[in-house]
């Protein structure tokens, strides 16, 4: 033994083998990296071939939200670094009336943040694409740490993120809503709920806000997901929650009494349904019943009450120690989060304070749909195989086909029907809850099967009414969270099914990893040419103080639009770098809208985007102001789309407005005024909000 010991002192130089100790170390480090390297592989992988045009290419179209989001990470390092100005601020859009407010608009700041370091030295394509990527391993990872905390470490935690990232309703939400792939908020915030239950301790809390900081920077929806995340959370530690086993008494009247009122709501609620309702005469009043929403909602509420007087739930109060604990606590999170979030909530109270605060209303029968309900049982329509007819169905449907895909992965639910029906293991009732309470929001103020809206109220169609959680306003969403809850009991049942068959795990978890990737493919991906047409490149070189007008024109928002405003006038803009007087955000006010009609010239020009016509009077009226409006306004060059701009637009603009053409290339035709080609009204390049007196 002495000898061995002093050939490895000579061999080393006198100095101990420190070699075994150094190759441990190593592989340690390596192992913490290789589930990230692997996550960062599928991403590049399932992203195909979009590594290898990153600075061309999209994965969603230009013209469309994408192109928003690209403009976010420009004018978000346009009015911080260029301007020096607050960038919840921009005049570069909306650009005749006072400053646009972005405190409400879908923003991405987290991901904007991240553009920072990229977009100099890669270009704005270039770094979006990049961060699309990152975002989608951050949440890989951030659902493989909630996985590992909750079912212990290995490859079935690694699988539980790389189910989520890479689910067909964030892979498709890829193609559009670009904010929803940065998911990994939402993990954490869960993973630091059982982190504050476990510890108590003030830093878990701190962190606690600062995820709920996070989440809303990068998608305010993420923000009001992580309140609802505490509120299940909560009450799930809170309650217990028992059922009783079925009573079938039918001697007791209350029994009697409600089945008897469901027999005569359901017959009602059918009889509409066939005939399409009519009108009944009771003692001379007339009662319309041509609407399933109210006969349903009647027979909804009963079919409940009949539910507990038969299952007699018990709510038990399981002790006021964690409560108070949390109550103890909420301040450290709370104050964590407000600091974090200053900057919007300044935005926001500014916005409040000037009475430009948007609230649409919101009706009984009006909202926003959710998905269909046969959408989470149906096969990955992202998929070669299926995309033809699933994706084609789905396109349909309110939102199309970015919005309604919620397939749960095939192989999750067959992973935990092993595991509950083979191996007996009991399903989590945390995440089973969360799973089914935020599916059962997803769906909607309104239960929808195959296209056909059964008006069956959800928990959503009440929720809708609170302040915060209204505010988001599109609950197909909330599936990210189904996903996740679903994330967690496939890792569950997975590590169930592996400890039971501890001699066969390599085999099972090699299968299910092959087929969960083979079913979660989506390759190959579609990619939309992300490249200006070169008339921007020469209203770039332009270094006059100047607007540009896009034609169709319009103001857009995500829910209405007036005129026809298409979304790669602003992706543009971030080539061409000059104020735009149209515009798209998520929410614009009324009053946004108004000062934009004040102008003649605009209101016909809407009209006509429309495909309406421009009434005399408005006509004649716009060519009076035409003159004085292009000086004012500094209309410096009107871009006409070709293809979306109608002949009737194209003809007003070029006789009201004076144009004459400079060039021409593809989709793109690009004009000036002539009337103000070396006139030096144009030398001063402060291009302000224009007061337009009323005539």
């Amino acid at each position: 033994m002495t000898g061995q010991l002093t050939q490895r002192l000579q061999s080393n130089g006198g100095a101990p083998d420190d070699t075994h100790g150094a190759r441990q170390a190593t592989r340690a480090w390596w192992w913490r990296f290789l589930p990230i390297a692997g996550y960062l592989a599928v991403a590049v992988a399932f992203t195909w071939p979009l590594s290898a045009h990153l600075d061309t290419h999209l994965t969603g179209p230009p013209s469309g939200d994408t192109g928003v989001y690209v403009w976010n990470i420009w004018v978000f390092q346009h009015e911080l670094l260029e301007n020096g100005r607050f960038p919840f601020f921009t005049s570069t859009i909306f650009s005749l009336s006072s400053q646009a407010d972005l405190s409400l608009h879908n923003y991405t700041v987290f991901a904007d943040l991240l553009g920072l370091p990229l977009v100099r030295f890669l270009g704005i394509v270039a770094a979006f694409n990049v961060i699309y990527l990152v975002l989608i391993v951050l949440t890989a990872y951030a659902m493989y740490l909630l996985a590992r905390d909750v079912a212990g470490d290995g490859l079935e935690a690694w699988l539980g993120g790389l189910l989520l990232a890479v689910s067909p309703a964030l892979i498709a939400r890829g193609t559009a809503h670009f904010s929803l792939v940065a998911a990994a908020p939402l993990p954490i915030f869960a993973l630091l709920l059982r982190r504050v239950e476990r510890t108590g301790r003030r830093l878990d809390m701190a962190a606690l806000g600062a995820t709920m900081a996070w989440a809303t920077y990068c998608d305010p929806y993420y923000g009001v997901y992580c309140l609802v995340l505490g509120a299940w959370h909560l009450t799930a530690r809170l309650l217990d929650v028992r059922l009783a086993t079925p009573g079938w008494d039918r001697s007791r009247r209350p029994f009697r009494l409600v089945d008897v009122l469901i027999v005569v709501a359901g017959v009602v609620s059918l009889l509409i349904a066939v005939t399409g309702g009519t009108s009944v005469s009771v003692g001379g009043l007339a009662i319309g019943l041509r609407s399933l929403y109210t006969p349903v909602l009647i027979l909804t509420v009963l079919i409940l009450a009949r539910a507990v007087l038969t299952f007699r739930p018990s709510i038990r109060w399981r002790g006021s120690a964690e409560i108070w604990s949390f109550v103890r606590l909420a301040p450290y999170g709370v104050l964590t989060a407000v600091l974090l979030l200053s900057p919007l909530l300044a935005a926001l109270t500014n916005r409040v304070l000037e009475g430009r605060y948007v609230t649409p209303r919101v009706f009984w029968r009006s909202s926003t749909p959710g998905v269909d309900l046969l959408a989470y049982l149906m096969p990955n329509p992202n998929h070669v195989l299926f995309r033809p007819w699933f994706a084609e169905w789905l396109a349909t449907r309110d939102g199309g086909l970015v919005a309604n895909v919620a397939a749960i992965p095939i192989v999750a639910l067959a992973v935990i029907a092993v595991a509950v029906w083979i191996v007996r293991t009991r399903v989590n009732r945390y995440w089973l809850g969360l799973a089914i309470g935020s599916g059962m929001l997803a769906l909607g103020p309104f239960v929808t099967i195959a296209g056909i809206n059964l008006a069956v109220p959800t928990p959503w169609a009440i929720l809708r009414y609170l302040p915060v959680i209204g505010g988001a306003r599109a609950p197909a969403r909330f599936t990210v969270l189904v996903m996740m809850a679903v994330a967690v009991l496939f890792t569950l049942a997975l590590k169930a099914i592996t400890r039971n068959y501890p001699a066969r795990r390599s085999l099972v978890l090699t299968g299910v990893s092959a087929l969960l990737l083979l079913e979660l493919v989506p390759a190959p991906r579609p990619l939309y040419a992300a490249t200006p047409s070169p008339v921007y490149d020469i209203i770039a070189a332009d270094a006059r103080g100047v607007r540009v007008l896009e034609l169709p024109f319009g103001v857009r928002d995500g829910l209405s639009s007036v005129g026809n405003f298409n979304a790669s006038a602003q992706f543009n803009q971030t080539r061409h770098r000059k104020k735009l007087i149209g515009g798209y955000l998520s929410r614009v006010s009324g009053g946004r809208v108004a000062s934009i009609r004040r102008f003649p010239v605009l209101r016909a020009l809407i009209l006509l985007s429309e495909g309406q016509s421009v009434p005399a009077e408005l006509e004649a009226k716009a060519r009076r102001h035409a003159y004085d409006f292009v000086r004012r306004a500094r209309i410096g060059y009107v871009v006409v789309r070709r293809g979306r701009a109608s002949a009737e637009l194209v003809d007003f603009a070029t006789r009201v407005l004076d144009l004459e053409k400079v060039a021409e290339w593809d989709t793109r035709i690009l004009y000036r005024p002539r009337h103000t080609t070396g006139q030096n009204w144009f030398v001063d390049n402060s291009v302000g909000a224009v007061h337009w007196p009323e005539r």
